[in-house]
Formats: structure tokens, sequence, C-alpha cells
């Protein structure tokens, strides 16, 4: 059997990874799924009694999300509009008690090609930042995140969290997934945007990414740049918008059904954003 630590400081914990390779345990609901049956011989390091590395905070220059802030916390926190798409996304993630326990940055780091957060905080241009003994790293979410269940967390880093640019109180944020049910499904496709309006309902800037329909959720800058400048229409989704893609045939869903299923997604959620309604 492995050893199992619990620090209870930052110090602590990157001294501990600087020294050994450690699997991180933050809420476990990503990692106890997978390890039914014989124990594994691994060496868990529990980040969650890590003080200060739970509570979401506002900072003049934008949100820190922490290591160990819950789905929970991101739905109970006093965030803008422009959260809006990753709090939906919260509240879609398992039962209740999936989402007290399971983290934003967990989801995160498993690097699933479903991972709800994902497209979420691709939307919102958030960076992920990285702790280790011998400094600190921030990169992209793109940069983070490089495929199936694969990231450029190095074996000596913690990700304390990931932070999230100021942005205009006009930005709003939307998120659409697509399951065989509602909930406690994992996405066969799914959208998210956040768009900058001007009172005139014409967009200024915009973000728009796609999961589940890659190894790895993506932006789709095509369709960010035609939105610029026009009110947000589902007219405005064009075929070589979704160039990008690739999806996989898998027991949830056909390459094609995704495809047809990402472009309707695309136009419900810019028409939700509008303020508009899709006829049923």
């Amino acid at each position: 059997m492995g050893r199992w630590l619990r620090p209870t400081c930052v110090s602590d914990a990157l001294a501990a990874m600087a020294d050994q390779r450690w699997t991180v345990l933050a809420g476990g609901t990503d990692h106890f799924p997978v390890r039914l049956g014989p124990a594994r011989d691994e060496d868990i390091l529990d980040i969650t009694a890590l003080s200060g590395l739970r509570r979401i905070e506002t900072r003049p220059d934008g949100w820190f999300i922490p290591c160990g802030a819950t789905w929970t916390d991101l739905i109970e926190a006093d965030l803008p509009p422009a959260f809006d798409g990753l709090r939906s996304a919260a509240r879609q993630v398992g039962g209740v008690q999936i989402q007290n326990r399971g983290t934003l940055v967990g989801n995160l780091c498993n690097a699933s090609p479903a991972a709800d957060g994902v497209p979420n905080l691709l939307a919102l241009d958030a960076r992920v930042i990285l702790q280790s003994v011998g400094g600190r790293r921030d990169l992209s979410v793109a940069e983070f995140v490089r495929g199936n269940r694969r990231t450029a967390r190095r074996d000596d880093e913690l990700v304390l969290g990931v932070f999230v640019p100021a942005m205009p109180t006009s930005a709003r944020g939307g998120f659409l997934k697509l399951g065989t049910r509602r909930y406690l499904v994992i996405s066969i496709v799914m959208v998210a945007a956040v768009l900058d309006l001007r009172p005139d309902g014409v967009v200024r800037s915009a973000c728009v990414s796609v999961g589940a329909c890659t190894p790895a959720a993506v932006r789709l800058p095509g369709l960010e740049a035609a939105l610029v400048g026009r009110p947000p229409s589902p007219g405005l989704v064009r075929t070589e918008h979704l160039a990008l893609l690739a999806p996989i045939d898998d027991v949830r869903g056909s390459a094609e059904y995704r495809m047809v299923a990402v472009r309707e997604l695309l136009g419900r959620a810019l028409a939700s954003l509008s303020g508009a309604r899709l006829a049923a």
C-alpha cells in the first residue's frame, strides 16, 4: 500500500511533491470511481486541508477560483453574469453530493474531453496557476489541457487554482449540454459562450468553445470573429466555423450526430444570450 499525506499548508505540500511523485486528491469524485477492485499501490497527496484554498476571491483585476473550491461554492458565489455558463455547468455535474465534494480544478486536471468545466473556462479566458518549489507558472487553459487525460502539469507542481481576468459588467455567459438525460450524465456535446453586448444588442466581443467533440475542448475563433459587430444569431453559425472539431463515434453518439448537435446547441446558446427564443 502507498502513503497518504494530508498537509495543512501549501509549502509542506510542495516540499513533498519535490521529493517524489504523488497522486493529488481533491474532491475524489473522479479518483475513486476508476479505482474499483484491488487497491492500487500509489501515494496520495490529499489537499483538502490546505489553508486558504477554498474561498473564491474577487480581486481588482479579476477572480481567483482556488483548487479547493467545489461546484457548490461556484453555484453560491457572488459572481457576475459572465459566469452564468460556469454556474449552469456546476448545477449539472452529478447530484448535490457530487457538487458538494467535487472541485472545478479537479475537473480541469482530470482532463476528460467531456469535462463540463473546461469549455466554460476557455470561454472565460481563464489562466491556470501552477506552483512548485522552483517557482510559479501561468498557463492558458488551452496550453494546460493537452488532450484526453493529459495536462501540462509537472509531477512537482500543484495547481493552486484558476484566474479569470476582469471583464465588462455587460458580459454574459451561457452553457448548454447534450446528454442521454438531463442530469447525472456524461456530455455527448457541450457548448459555452461569453458575449459582451452593446446596449443595442450588438456583440462587442465573443468567446465560444465546444467540448466532447475533440480530445480537448476548443475555442471557435472563426465564429467569434463572425459574431463581433452583429447581434448574436443562430444563422451566423457556419459549417466552416466548426472545422477545428473532430468528434468520434462511440456508444453515446456518432461523429455525424455530434456535428449536427453542436451546430444546434451553438444556435440555441446564441439565441439565449441575445434574449431571443427559438421556435420548437
